[in-house]
């Protein structure tokens, strides 16, 4: 939330001159800081594990973009005209979805690992979308950074060549905004220890969690609590890789709140809405 300062007579006034001697000598007197770090980044989930994050200046990222084959899918490959980096999180197919068609389509660039580029490049993706992307990674995109993280989860390719025979590393990505809103999408990983080294480091706002029908909710609870370490900033939590309607017996947002709740975690769960659009601000 912002402060509201006041200012006196004197300083209106010297701003009004400063305004005028620009004007008159055709110079531009740039924005301060807070002023350029404001505004509101967008999320928009369209089933299982596909969101929209469209940043502070317009960026558009899509993560995960599970299309096509996807039960829950709220939108077409056609419904998306603009993309400026997509992200998979590894090279499933429910992961991986539509990220060629919809490279080849928007121009977008993709970040992924060696093998899973290599994989992507073979299916007719220029390289020039295609920089590096490996765990320990970053990515400067106008103003917003993407940070790339290993997950504990296996990976692939839908077709397997004698050149990309899987995907490589799976990985999850933390993205810092140009309002300084930071948000984590832990891919498919389970919880794993170093998810607190990245929850003091980075301080994301908010958790993009794993959360299948045979998730443990312990275990998608351990997520949350690692990244709360040192991190007073998380307050959002958020399922991914969930039917709309879940089969019997699968795992719940309210399992994992349950589990939340044994170690004293109160932050809820957001139950999200397919094409809703969500508004975040730092």
């Amino acid at each position: 939330m912002g402060t509201v300062r006041r200012c006196g007579r004197l300083p209106v006034l010297m701003l009004a001159s400063m305004a005028v001697f620009a004007v008159l000598f055709g110079f531009v007197i740039p924005a301060s800081p807070s002023a350029a770090q404001g505004g509101a980044v967008t999320l928009e989930w369209f089933g299982w594990s596909h969101f929209r994050v469209t940043s502070v200046n317009g960026k558009v990222i899509l993560i995960n973009p599970y299309i096509e084959g996807n039960p829950d899918a709220a939108i077409s490959v056609d419904d998306i005209t603009k993309a400026d980096l997509i992200l998979p999180a590894d090279g499933h197919g429910d992961e991986l979805g539509s990220t060629v068609p919809l490279a080849l389509k928007t121009g977008a660039k993709i970040l992924g690992p060696g093998e899973l580029r290599t994989w992507i490049a073979e299916q007719g993706v220029p390289r020039d979308q295609l920089p590096g992307g490996n765990p320990g990674s970053r990515m400067l995109l106008d103003g917003v950074t993407v940070r790339v993280v290993h997950a504990i989860h296996s990976t692939g390719v839908p077709k397997p060549t004698m050149t990309a025979p899987y995907g490589g590393i799976a990985t999850g990505f933390i993205i810092t905004f140009e309002n300084g809103w930071t948000v984590y999408f832990t891919g498919s990983s389970s919880a794993t220890q170093d998810q607190a080294l990245w929850g003091e480091l980075y301080k994301p706002d908010a958790v993009i969690f794993h959360m299948s029908g045979d998730k443990e909710p312990l275990d998608a609870a351990a997520t949350i609590r690692y990244t709360m370490n040192s991190n007073p900033n998380l307050k959002v939590l958020i399922p991914h890789h969930h039917r709309v309607n879940p089969p019997a017996g699968a795992t719940t947002i309210a399992d994992v709140q349950g589990a939340l709740s044994s170690m004293g975690i109160t932050i809820p769960i957001m139950e999200p809405v397919r094409s809703q659009v969500y508004t975040f601000t730092k």
